[in-house]
Protein backbone atom coordinates (compact mmCIF):
# COMPACT_ATOMS: atom_id res chain seq x y z
CA UNK A 1 0.00 0.00 0.00
CA UNK A 2 1.15 3.43 -0.71
CA UNK A 3 2.07 5.37 2.79
CA UNK A 4 3.75 8.63 2.91
CA UNK A 5 6.21 9.77 6.17
CA UNK A 6 5.71 13.13 7.55
CA UNK A 7 8.55 15.03 7.89
CA UNK A 8 8.92 16.66 11.79
CA UNK A 9 9.57 20.09 12.02
CA UNK A 10 11.96 21.69 14.08
CA UNK A 11 10.56 24.36 16.23
CA UNK A 12 7.48 26.62 16.37
CA UNK A 13 5.37 27.73 12.97
CA UNK A 14 4.91 30.71 11.78
CA UNK A 15 2.77 30.90 8.25
CA UNK A 16 0.02 31.73 6.25
CA UNK A 17 -2.17 29.71 4.27
CA UNK A 18 -5.46 29.69 2.19
CA UNK A 19 -6.82 26.44 1.40
CA UNK A 20 -9.16 25.73 -1.22
CA UNK A 21 -13.02 26.22 -1.76
CA UNK A 22 -15.50 24.36 0.79
CA UNK A 23 -16.44 21.40 -0.83
CA UNK A 24 -20.32 21.90 1.83
CA UNK A 25 -20.72 25.22 0.15
CA UNK A 26 -19.43 24.02 -3.95
CA UNK A 27 -22.01 21.79 -3.68
CA UNK A 28 -24.94 23.22 -2.03
CA UNK A 29 -24.09 25.97 -4.75
CA UNK A 30 -24.08 23.69 -7.89
CA UNK A 31 -27.59 22.00 -6.48
CA UNK A 32 -28.73 25.67 -6.54
CA UNK A 33 -27.13 26.89 -9.69
CA UNK A 34 -28.51 23.63 -11.74
CA UNK A 35 -31.94 24.67 -10.56
CA UNK A 36 -32.27 28.43 -11.40
CA UNK A 37 -33.46 29.72 -14.55
CA UNK A 38 -30.39 30.67 -15.77
CA UNK A 39 -26.67 31.04 -16.14
CA UNK A 40 -24.57 31.35 -12.87
CA UNK A 41 -21.25 31.92 -12.26
CA UNK A 42 -19.49 30.27 -8.76
CA UNK A 43 -16.23 31.47 -8.06
CA UNK A 44 -13.67 29.50 -6.19
CA UNK A 45 -15.16 26.46 -6.94
CA UNK A 46 -13.43 23.59 -5.24
CA UNK A 47 -11.93 20.62 -7.63
CA UNK A 48 -11.74 17.69 -5.48
CA UNK A 49 -12.78 13.85 -6.01
CA UNK A 50 -16.34 14.77 -4.32
CA UNK A 51 -17.36 18.05 -6.51
CA UNK A 52 -16.16 16.15 -9.22
CA UNK A 53 -18.62 13.45 -8.38
CA UNK A 54 -21.44 16.27 -8.23
CA UNK A 55 -20.80 17.37 -11.27
CA UNK A 56 -20.35 14.57 -13.35
CA UNK A 57 -24.06 13.32 -12.22
CA UNK A 58 -25.23 16.96 -13.12
CA UNK A 59 -23.94 16.42 -16.07
CA UNK A 60 -25.52 13.20 -16.57
CA UNK A 61 -28.97 14.63 -16.14
CA UNK A 62 -28.03 17.26 -18.64
CA UNK A 63 -26.70 20.21 -16.93
CA UNK A 64 -24.20 21.88 -18.86
CA UNK A 65 -20.93 22.93 -16.64
CA UNK A 66 -18.41 24.79 -17.81
CA UNK A 67 -15.65 24.38 -15.49
CA UNK A 68 -12.26 26.24 -15.36
CA UNK A 69 -10.22 24.39 -13.33
CA UNK A 70 -7.26 26.87 -13.64
CA UNK A 71 -9.30 30.26 -12.70
CA UNK A 72 -11.66 27.95 -10.55
CA UNK A 73 -14.65 29.33 -11.86
CA UNK A 74 -17.93 27.19 -13.21
CA UNK A 75 -20.37 28.42 -15.02
CA UNK A 76 -23.86 25.99 -14.65
CA UNK A 77 -26.91 26.43 -17.09
CA UNK A 78 -29.37 26.29 -15.08
CA UNK A 79 -32.90 24.73 -16.71
CA UNK A 80 -35.36 26.16 -14.22
CA UNK A 81 -35.75 22.71 -12.28
CA UNK A 82 -36.54 21.17 -15.86
CA UNK A 83 -33.53 18.45 -16.61
CA UNK A 84 -32.72 17.04 -20.52
CA UNK A 85 -32.26 13.57 -19.28
CA UNK A 86 -34.32 12.74 -16.67
CA UNK A 87 -33.39 9.00 -16.60
CA UNK A 88 -29.95 7.99 -15.34
CA UNK A 89 -27.62 6.25 -13.67
CA UNK A 90 -25.54 7.92 -11.36
CA UNK A 91 -22.45 6.47 -9.45
CA UNK A 92 -21.73 8.72 -6.55
CA UNK A 93 -18.94 6.84 -5.34
CA UNK A 94 -18.02 7.95 -1.86
CA UNK A 95 -19.57 11.03 -1.95
CA UNK A 96 -22.41 11.77 1.02
CA UNK A 97 -23.42 15.11 0.16
CA UNK A 98 -24.01 14.11 -3.77
CA UNK A 99 -26.37 10.94 -2.82
CA UNK A 100 -28.48 13.21 -0.13
CA UNK A 101 -28.50 16.21 -1.94
CA UNK A 102 -29.22 14.47 -5.72
CA UNK A 103 -31.96 11.70 -3.77
CA UNK A 104 -34.35 14.95 -2.74
CA UNK A 105 -33.17 17.05 -5.98
CA UNK A 106 -34.32 14.99 -8.63
CA UNK A 107 -36.85 13.19 -6.59
CA UNK A 108 -38.10 16.70 -6.73
CA UNK A 109 -37.47 17.23 -10.19
CA UNK A 110 -39.25 14.13 -11.27
CA UNK A 111 -38.08 11.17 -13.43
CA UNK A 112 -36.09 7.54 -13.21
CA UNK A 113 -32.83 7.95 -11.56
CA UNK A 114 -30.78 5.10 -9.81
CA UNK A 115 -28.02 6.44 -7.24
CA UNK A 116 -25.02 3.86 -6.11
CA UNK A 117 -21.56 4.05 -4.70
CA UNK A 118 -18.91 2.35 -3.37
CA UNK A 119 -19.16 -0.41 -0.70
CA UNK A 120 -18.83 1.97 2.14
CA UNK A 121 -22.08 4.35 0.65
CA UNK A 122 -23.81 1.40 0.95
CA UNK A 123 -24.04 0.71 4.54
CA UNK A 124 -24.44 4.84 5.28
CA UNK A 125 -28.31 5.23 6.09
CA UNK A 126 -30.14 7.36 3.69
CA UNK A 127 -33.70 5.90 4.94
CA UNK A 128 -35.02 8.91 6.87
CA UNK A 129 -34.57 10.95 3.78
CA UNK A 130 -36.37 8.95 1.58
CA UNK A 131 -39.26 8.57 4.34
CA UNK A 132 -39.38 12.54 4.33
CA UNK A 133 -39.80 12.76 0.50
CA UNK A 134 -42.16 10.00 0.59
CA UNK A 135 -44.71 11.74 2.79
CA UNK A 136 -43.69 14.53 0.37
CA UNK A 137 -45.22 12.99 -2.32
CA UNK A 138 -41.96 11.89 -3.94
CA UNK A 139 -41.81 7.83 -5.43
CA UNK A 140 -38.25 7.11 -4.33
CA UNK A 141 -37.07 4.10 -2.14
CA UNK A 142 -33.77 2.02 -0.65
CA UNK A 143 -32.70 -0.83 -2.63
CA UNK A 144 -30.13 -1.81 -0.27
CA UNK A 145 -30.12 -3.22 3.42
CA UNK A 146 -31.23 -1.40 6.36
CA UNK A 147 -32.53 2.08 4.71
CA UNK A 148 -29.01 2.34 2.72
CA UNK A 149 -28.60 2.74 -1.00
CA UNK A 150 -28.58 1.77 -3.88
CA UNK A 151 -31.39 4.77 -4.29
CA UNK A 152 -34.01 4.11 -6.85
CA UNK A 153 -36.45 7.24 -7.97
CA UNK A 154 -39.58 7.15 -10.45
CA UNK A 155 -40.89 10.19 -9.47
CA UNK A 156 -43.41 12.40 -10.90
CA UNK A 157 -41.79 15.50 -8.73
CA UNK A 158 -43.10 16.48 -5.46
CA UNK A 159 -46.59 17.29 -4.14
CA UNK A 160 -45.86 19.28 -0.41
CA UNK A 161 -47.25 18.76 2.42
CA UNK A 162 -45.67 18.23 5.88
CA UNK A 163 -43.00 15.79 6.86
CA UNK A 164 -40.66 14.61 9.66
CA UNK A 165 -37.17 14.71 9.79
CA UNK A 166 -34.74 12.99 11.81
CA UNK A 167 -32.48 15.10 13.52
CA UNK A 168 -29.62 12.62 14.71
CA UNK A 169 -28.21 10.78 11.76
CA UNK A 170 -27.27 13.85 9.36
CA UNK A 171 -27.82 17.10 8.68
CA UNK A 172 -27.33 16.69 5.27
CA UNK A 173 -30.69 15.24 5.12
CA UNK A 174 -32.42 18.47 6.10
CA UNK A 175 -30.02 20.24 4.09
CA UNK A 176 -31.14 18.35 1.15
CA UNK A 177 -34.45 18.60 1.51
CA UNK A 178 -34.46 22.00 1.89
CA UNK A 179 -33.04 22.82 -1.42
CA UNK A 180 -35.21 20.20 -3.19
CA UNK A 181 -38.18 21.77 -1.05
CA UNK A 182 -38.89 25.35 -3.66
CA UNK A 183 -40.05 22.76 -6.77
CA UNK A 184 -42.96 21.25 -5.00
CA UNK A 185 -46.35 22.20 -6.47
CA UNK A 186 -47.38 23.16 -2.80
CA UNK A 187 -45.61 24.26 0.42
CA UNK A 188 -43.78 22.28 2.30
CA UNK A 189 -43.24 22.32 6.15
CA UNK A 190 -39.95 20.21 7.79
CA UNK A 191 -40.69 19.38 11.46
CA UNK A 192 -37.44 18.08 13.44
CA UNK A 193 -37.76 15.17 15.09
CA UNK A 194 -35.22 16.23 18.51
CA UNK A 195 -32.17 18.00 18.76
CA UNK A 196 -30.60 18.83 14.92
CA UNK A 197 -27.13 18.17 14.78
CA UNK A 198 -24.44 20.16 12.69
CA UNK A 199 -27.06 23.09 12.59
CA UNK A 200 -23.91 25.35 11.22
CA UNK A 201 -24.55 23.31 8.04
CA UNK A 202 -27.99 24.08 7.80
CA UNK A 203 -27.34 27.86 8.29
CA UNK A 204 -25.19 27.74 5.46
CA UNK A 205 -27.62 25.43 3.26
CA UNK A 206 -30.17 28.50 4.10
CA UNK A 207 -27.68 31.10 3.13
CA UNK A 208 -26.48 29.44 -0.05
CA UNK A 209 -29.96 28.80 -0.75
CA UNK A 210 -30.44 32.78 0.13
CA UNK A 211 -28.56 33.87 -2.76
CA UNK A 212 -29.96 31.81 -5.19
CA UNK A 213 -33.26 33.65 -4.48
CA UNK A 214 -35.07 31.53 -1.81
CA UNK A 215 -35.66 32.44 1.24
CA UNK A 216 -37.38 29.91 3.64
CA UNK A 217 -39.40 30.50 7.41
CA UNK A 218 -37.99 28.85 10.08
CA UNK A 219 -37.55 29.25 14.15
CA UNK A 220 -34.96 30.05 16.10
CA UNK A 221 -34.02 26.67 16.95
CA UNK A 222 -34.50 25.35 13.63
CA UNK A 223 -37.18 23.02 14.74
CA UNK A 224 -39.41 23.40 12.17
CA UNK A 225 -39.43 25.38 8.30
CA UNK A 226 -41.53 26.50 5.48
CA UNK A 227 -40.99 26.74 2.03
CA UNK A 228 -43.22 28.06 -0.44
CA UNK A 229 -43.32 26.76 -4.11
CA UNK A 230 -40.73 28.87 -6.56
CA UNK A 231 -37.91 29.24 -8.87
CA UNK A 232 -34.11 29.40 -8.02
CA UNK A 233 -32.71 32.74 -9.94
CA UNK A 234 -29.43 32.75 -11.30
CA UNK A 235 -26.48 34.12 -9.16
CA UNK A 236 -22.70 35.52 -8.67
CA UNK A 237 -21.41 33.22 -6.24
CA UNK A 238 -18.07 33.29 -4.25
CA UNK A 239 -17.11 30.27 -2.29
CA UNK A 240 -14.87 30.28 0.95
CA UNK A 241 -11.97 28.31 1.48
CA UNK A 242 -12.91 25.27 3.48
CA UNK A 243 -12.87 25.70 6.95
CA UNK A 244 -12.70 21.94 7.92
CA UNK A 245 -9.82 21.96 5.82
CA UNK A 246 -8.53 25.13 7.78
CA UNK A 247 -8.48 23.23 10.94
CA UNK A 248 -5.42 21.23 10.22
CA UNK A 249 -3.18 24.45 9.69
CA UNK A 250 -4.99 26.10 12.73
CA UNK A 251 -4.06 22.56 14.60
CA UNK A 252 -0.41 22.63 13.71
CA UNK A 253 0.01 25.71 15.76
CA UNK A 254 -1.34 24.30 18.55
CA UNK A 255 0.45 21.23 18.60
CA UNK A 256 3.98 23.17 17.30
CA UNK A 257 3.65 26.39 19.04
CA UNK A 258 3.81 29.60 16.64
CA UNK A 259 1.74 31.09 14.59
CA UNK A 260 -0.29 29.65 11.79
CA UNK A 261 -2.77 31.90 9.95
CA UNK A 262 -5.39 30.77 7.88
CA UNK A 263 -6.50 33.99 5.15
CA UNK A 264 -10.29 34.17 3.44
CA UNK A 265 -12.18 33.04 6.53
CA UNK A 266 -13.08 35.27 9.67
CA UNK A 267 -15.57 35.45 12.41
CA UNK A 268 -18.93 35.75 10.17
CA UNK A 269 -18.10 33.05 7.84
CA UNK A 270 -20.82 30.45 6.69
CA UNK A 271 -19.21 27.45 8.06
CA UNK A 272 -19.53 26.39 11.47
CA UNK A 273 -16.50 24.83 11.32
CA UNK A 274 -14.49 27.91 11.85
CA UNK A 275 -15.62 27.78 15.25
CA UNK A 276 -12.58 24.88 15.58
CA UNK A 277 -10.70 27.81 16.90
CA UNK A 278 -12.48 28.57 20.12
CA UNK A 279 -11.52 24.83 20.63
CA UNK A 280 -7.79 25.42 21.14
CA UNK A 281 -8.69 28.97 22.68
CA UNK A 282 -10.23 26.43 25.42
CA UNK A 283 -7.06 24.80 25.43
CA UNK A 284 -4.82 27.72 25.91
CA UNK A 285 -4.04 28.89 22.48
CA UNK A 286 -4.62 32.44 21.60
CA UNK A 287 -7.10 33.12 18.84
CA UNK A 288 -7.45 36.98 16.64
CA UNK A 289 -9.81 37.56 14.50
CA UNK A 290 -9.06 39.86 10.90
CA UNK A 291 -11.16 40.96 8.60
CA UNK A 292 -10.14 38.20 6.04
CA UNK A 293 -8.42 35.84 8.08
CA UNK A 294 -8.31 34.36 11.53
CA UNK A 295 -4.71 33.21 13.15
CA UNK A 296 -4.38 31.06 16.66
CA UNK A 297 -1.14 31.28 18.17
CA UNK A 298 -0.35 27.93 20.53
CA UNK A 299 0.98 25.75 22.03
CA UNK A 300 -1.93 24.06 23.42
CA UNK A 301 -1.96 23.77 27.19
CA UNK A 302 -4.53 21.54 28.56
CA UNK A 303 -7.12 19.06 28.37
CA UNK A 304 -10.49 20.27 27.53
CA UNK A 305 -14.27 18.20 27.78
CA UNK A 306 -16.29 20.00 24.92
CA UNK A 307 -19.83 19.44 23.01
CA UNK A 308 -18.45 19.22 19.08
CA UNK A 309 -22.26 18.41 17.68
CA UNK A 310 -22.11 21.59 15.30
CA UNK A 311 -18.64 21.22 14.21
CA UNK A 312 -18.31 16.85 14.33
CA UNK A 313 -16.35 16.99 10.88
CA UNK A 314 -13.20 18.49 13.41
CA UNK A 315 -13.20 16.19 15.78
CA UNK A 316 -10.21 14.35 14.89
CA UNK A 317 -8.34 17.39 14.13
CA UNK A 318 -8.78 18.14 18.22
CA UNK A 319 -8.00 14.48 19.11
CA UNK A 320 -4.38 14.71 17.20
CA UNK A 321 -4.00 17.77 19.81
CA UNK A 322 -5.41 16.20 22.44
CA UNK A 323 -2.05 14.08 21.94
CA UNK A 324 0.00 16.28 22.94
CA UNK A 325 -1.52 18.38 26.41
CA UNK A 326 -2.03 16.86 29.95
CA UNK A 327 -5.17 15.54 31.53
CA UNK A 328 -8.27 13.99 29.57
CA UNK A 329 -9.49 15.57 26.07
CA UNK A 330 -13.34 14.67 26.57
CA UNK A 331 -15.63 14.87 23.16
CA UNK A 332 -18.99 14.40 23.02
CA UNK A 333 -22.01 14.92 20.98
CA UNK A 334 -21.04 13.32 17.90
CA UNK A 335 -22.62 9.54 17.67
CA UNK A 336 -23.40 10.22 14.25
CA UNK A 337 -19.62 10.16 13.09
CA UNK A 338 -20.07 6.55 13.08
CA UNK A 339 -21.65 6.71 9.82
CA UNK A 340 -19.49 9.05 8.04
CA UNK A 341 -17.05 7.50 5.59
CA UNK A 342 -15.74 5.82 7.73
CA UNK A 343 -16.39 5.00 11.65
CA UNK A 344 -15.53 8.23 13.02
CA UNK A 345 -15.00 6.88 16.93
CA UNK A 346 -14.43 3.44 17.06
CA UNK A 347 -11.89 4.06 13.97
CA UNK A 348 -10.13 7.03 15.43
CA UNK A 349 -9.92 5.29 18.62
CA UNK A 350 -8.14 2.44 17.00
CA UNK A 351 -5.26 4.60 15.50
CA UNK A 352 -5.27 6.82 18.59
CA UNK A 353 -4.21 3.41 20.59
CA UNK A 354 -1.61 3.08 18.26
CA UNK A 355 -0.19 6.38 18.80
CA UNK A 356 -0.16 5.09 22.59
CA UNK A 357 -3.09 7.19 23.88
CA UNK A 358 -5.45 5.77 26.17
CA UNK A 359 -9.05 5.87 24.80
CA UNK A 360 -12.47 5.21 25.92
CA UNK A 361 -15.36 5.36 23.41
CA UNK A 362 -18.33 6.50 24.67
CA UNK A 363 -21.73 6.29 22.81
CA UNK A 364 -21.72 9.75 21.29
CA UNK A 365 -18.15 10.31 21.41
CA UNK A 366 -14.23 9.77 22.86
CA UNK A 367 -11.87 10.59 26.05
CA UNK A 368 -8.49 10.74 25.44
CA UNK A 369 -5.88 10.53 27.20
CA UNK A 370 -2.39 11.12 25.67
CA UNK A 371 0.74 8.39 26.64
CA UNK A 372 4.20 8.32 24.99
CA UNK A 373 3.88 8.68 21.27
CA UNK A 374 5.76 5.90 19.20
CA UNK A 375 6.76 5.64 15.41
CA UNK A 376 3.42 4.55 13.87
CA UNK A 377 1.70 3.69 10.75
CA UNK A 378 -1.39 5.01 10.30
CA UNK A 379 -4.79 3.25 8.56
CA UNK A 380 -7.05 6.04 7.50
CA UNK A 381 -9.90 3.89 6.20
CA UNK A 382 -10.34 5.42 3.05
CA UNK A 383 -11.17 8.68 4.94
CA UNK A 384 -9.92 12.26 3.89
CA UNK A 385 -10.21 13.69 7.21
CA UNK A 386 -8.00 10.27 9.13
CA UNK A 387 -5.14 10.97 6.73
CA UNK A 388 -4.60 14.79 6.94
CA UNK A 389 -5.71 15.30 11.17
CA UNK A 390 -3.31 12.16 12.37
CA UNK A 391 -0.49 13.81 10.04
CA UNK A 392 -0.32 16.27 11.91
CA UNK A 393 0.88 14.11 14.81
CA UNK A 394 4.30 13.28 12.69
CA UNK A 395 5.32 17.82 12.35
CA UNK A 396 6.16 16.81 16.34
CA UNK A 397 6.92 13.01 16.54
CA UNK A 398 9.53 11.01 13.98
CA UNK A 399 8.43 8.28 11.57
CA UNK A 400 4.70 8.70 11.76
CA UNK A 401 3.57 7.26 8.25
CA UNK A 402 0.24 7.87 6.84
CA UNK A 403 -1.10 5.08 4.73
CA UNK A 404 -3.17 5.70 1.66
CA UNK A 405 -2.31 9.21 1.80
CA UNK A 406 -4.52 9.98 -1.70
CA UNK A 407 -7.27 9.68 0.14
CA UNK A 408 -6.91 13.13 0.68
CA UNK A 409 -7.93 13.61 -3.02
CA UNK A 410 -11.89 13.69 -1.76
CA UNK A 411 -11.76 17.00 -0.20
CA UNK A 412 -8.12 18.42 -0.63
CA UNK A 413 -5.97 16.65 -3.50
CA UNK A 414 -2.68 19.54 -2.70
CA UNK A 415 -2.79 18.74 1.23
CA UNK A 416 0.32 17.23 1.78
CA UNK A 417 2.16 19.65 -0.87
CA UNK A 418 0.48 22.32 1.86
CA UNK A 419 1.69 20.72 4.68
CA UNK A 420 4.92 21.00 3.71
CA UNK A 421 5.14 25.04 3.09
CA UNK A 422 4.12 24.61 7.17
CA UNK A 423 7.31 26.14 8.88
Amino acid sequence: MNKLEIAPLSGPVDFSIQPPGSKSITNRALICAALANGNSTLRGILDSDDTRVMVAALQKVGVQIDHDKATKIAIVHGGAGNLPNPNAEIDVEGSGTTIRFLTAALTAVGGRYTLDGIQRMRQRPIGDLVTALQELGGNVFCDGENGCPPVSIDSPGLIGGQAIVASNISSQYLSGLLMAAPLAKEPVGLQIDGELVSKPYVSMTLEVMKSFGINVDTQDDFSQFVIEPNTYSPAEYSIEPDASAASYFWAAAAIMGGRAEVKGLNRNALQGDVQFVECLEKMGCQVDYGVDSISVTGPAKHAIEIDMGNISDTVQTLAAVALFVPGTTRITNVAHNRVKETDRIGDLATELRKLGAVVEELDDGLAITPGNIQPTEIETYNDHRMAMSLSLVGLKVPGIRILDPGCVAKTYPQFFDDLKKVH
